[in-house]
């Protein structure tokens, strides 16, 4: 026993001697925290934008902080931001990518078909085929608002609005491009979607590698369990999906892909594309709700499309320019949208910062940008930017403001809420129309309104920085019925 404590401390100690690590005069200020291997870890996860934010205020726009093992250099100046989104030799997207799909989904693709499946979105998320999309989810959204409020229904309606808008929205995204509700093949949506709640729930405990062993055995049960209800629509030609999700399993089918993965990666398209749209839609409502100002604003918008209004056409086929929108929405993500822009360092890379500094970042570390606290919340690029301001990207004219600036010099990244470069959304446009028409139909066609007036907008999920759009912590009660016809 006392040789065997021995040969483990003796081990401690030359892993820790060959593991330390120091800064050379060519590398950015490097913060390796006071546990040995964890470093930060604890506290960046907890809550990663606070977190940034001290290590910004210590040392300054980059820096070098360890987690968990890993070196991870932080760049929060958005002037410098291109030097690694467009570097795609000496960083690479896909390792962690990749690191992710087998922690979350227990998948594993292969770069070459990441690149494909991506080149074949970007057909089926643009031109006629977005058209198409955008009026079979019109359908899907007016039919599910009318099943939540039938016109004989004349009592108010109380419910969560988080509940309400993610419910919704992903039931309605989950028929448009996974399955029709009338068809036999197709699973019914609600069974979908409580089962990816509690897959959600778990993501960023999955993505992290932290979760309990009983979470664990949630985890790989709700898994599997929603495996089992997408497979129809992915795996059977008739199942009513969209054209894009049969293009999808035929590419994976023809890239050697077997059927437990093409169900895995099924799986994974779903939080790609209905993860972020519900979430968005509640920010937007809950602000809107607790400006009045704003929501008198965006109705009366609104309002000139509803009086040309037919049955014949979708409202996002119209050519109809929608500025207040735009700039509440643009207004909402910078506040709520919070993703980590994230490169593994495959060979040594010189980084030149945009103020002349220069850094050597080495192989094996990751990159990481944290768009939501620089440029999103820069106090030095927005006044009051914990503030919900509608109109703050509409310039006097009307047009959408693209004008801001930071140290003197124009941004070219003022917000970044899709990512940016080759890695950007590519259903970007496609969740912003859906995310118009959700909120068009309920602000137009339904009376909705604060359960309590004074109610505040709650606080954010801080654990869930880095993943797309933050999740709140408690809701808003809303109250809403049929608009009354005149």
């Amino acid at each position: 026993m006392i040789w065997t404590v021995l040969l483990l401390v003796q081990a401690l100690l030359l892993y820790f001697i060959f593991t330390q690590r120091s800064r050379s005069k060519s590398e950015p200020p490097l913060d390796k925290g006071i546990i040995p291997w964890l470093g930060h870890a604890l506290e960046f996860g907890k809550d990663a934008s606070k977190f940034l934010n001290r290590m910004k205020l210590k040392h300054g726009n980059i820096f070098t902080v360890r987690a968990a093992g890993r070196y991870v250099t932080v760049l929060l100046d958005p002037h410098s931001y291109d030097s690694v989104i467009n570097d795609s030799d000496s960083l690479d997207f896909t390792c962690y990518a990749q690191v992710l799909m087998k922690r979350i989904f227990s998948l594993e693709l292969s770069h070459g078909q990441m690149a494909k499946a991506k080149a074949m979105m970007k057909k089926h998320f643009m031109g006629m085929n977005l058209a198409a999309l955008n009026c079979t989810m019109e359908r899907n959204l007016k039919a599910l608002l009318k099943a939540e409020m039938p016109q004989n229904q004349k009592d108010w309606k109380k419910e969560g609005l988080f509940d309400f808008s993610y419910r919704l929205l992903f039931k309605a995204g989950y028929l448009t491009l996974f399955g029709r509700e009338q068809n036999n093949n197709s699973t019914d949506p609600s069974s979908v979607y409580e089962g990816y709640k509690k897959f959600d729930g778990l993501l960023t405990k999955m993505a992290r590698g932290t979760l309990k062993p009983e979470e664990k055995r949630t985890a790989q049960s709700v898994r599997k369990r929603l495996w089992e209800l997408l497979a129809p629509a992915g795996l059977t030609e008739d199942s009513g999906s969209s054209q894009w999700l049969h293009a999808y399993s035929r590419l994976l089918e023809e890239e050697g892909a077997d059927e437990d993965t093409q169900k895995k990666a099924i799986l994974m398209q779903l939080w790609a594309t209905q993860g972020n749209v519900g979430p968005a839609a509640f920010w937007l409502l809950g602000y809107l709700l607790t400006n009045p100002e704003a929501l008198t604003a965006v109705k009366r918008e609104f309002s000139q499309i509803s009086q040309r209004e037919t049955s014949e056409t979708c409202v996002m086929d119209r050519s109809v320019t929608t500025p207040v929108f735009d700039s509440a929405l643009e207004e909402t993500l910078r506040l709520t949208a919070a993703p980590f822009i994230t490169r593994e360092v495959v060979q040594d890379k010189s980084l030149q910062m945009a103020d002349g500094q220069e850094y050597l970042l080495r192989k094996g570390d990751r990159v990481c940008l944290f768009p939501f606290n620089s440029p999103q919340m820069d106090t030095d690029i927005y006044h009051e930017p914990q503030k919900y301001k509608y109109n703050r990207f509409i310039n006097e004219d009307g047009s959408l403001k693209k004008d801001f600036y930071k140290g003197g010099k124009q941004l070219k990244y003022y917000t970044m809420p899709w990512g940016a470069g080759t890695n950007g959304c590519v259903g970007k446009q496609f969740a912003i129309n859906t995310i118009r028409q959700f909120v068009y139909m309920v602000l137009t066609k339904y009376e909705l309104e604060l359960c309590d007036p004074d109610a505040q907008m709650p606080e954010v999920n801080a654990g869930r920085y880095g993943f797309g759009m933050l999740q709140p912590e408690g809701d808003l009660l809303v109250q809403y019925k049929l608009r009354n016809k005149h």
